[in-house]
């Protein structure tokens, strides 16, 4: 008899369902960290571990500055945990809004600005990071980021998941 690596107890389809999230959050975030760690670079001259103390600032506020490699670990993760959260709510989502699968391409483009709305709007707002004034530009290159790298990877990962199913 053949062993599968799914345990007979959990379902295929959950298994399947949950491999599709943890893709979609992992490329999601690689792509949206990479992205943002070179324009910050080039805009601002921001190094990548700054970035991820930023990140970490979410939690711990300035403190975060002084916590070095950890601090910036946990940044790392902080960032995964949120792009994780955006491909399950649209896995959630998806079979729910027929509009997603007809238009995958728009749908992750406009899932990417629901995205910089809820991180613009809601979470930072509420986090401890420091708070900057409102840069039109870089609020648009945030946008824009965000549109490609988180929205259209979800979107795209998510769709063939449904597809096959």
């Amino acid at each position: 008899m053949a062993h599968s690596s799914v345990s007979p107890n959990v379902p295929t389809s959950l298994h399947r369902g949950t491999q599709t999230i943890l893709k979609a959050g992992v490329v999601a975030g690689i792509l949206d960290l990479t992205t943002a760690m070179i324009v910050n670079y080039l805009l601002a001259g921001t190094t990548p571990v700054r970035l991820l103390l930023f990140i970490a600032s979410g939690i711990f506020g300035k403190e975060a500055f002084s916590g070095g490699i950890p601090m910036a670990l946990l940044g790392l993760f902080l960032h995964f945990f949120i792009a994780m959260a955006f491909a399950f709510f649209y896995f959630l989502l998806y079979p729910r809004i027929q509009t997603l699968a007809k238009h995958k391409i728009v749908a992750g483009l406009l899932y990417g600005v629901f995205a910089w709305i809820v991180m613009n709007q809601i979470v930072i707002p509420l986090s401890n990071t420091p708070k900057f004034p409102f840069n039109p530009v870089k609020a648009a290159i945030g946008m824009l980021v965000l549109m490609c790298m988180i929205g259209l990877p979800i979107s795209i990962i998510v769709h063939k998941y449904f597809r096959r199913s």
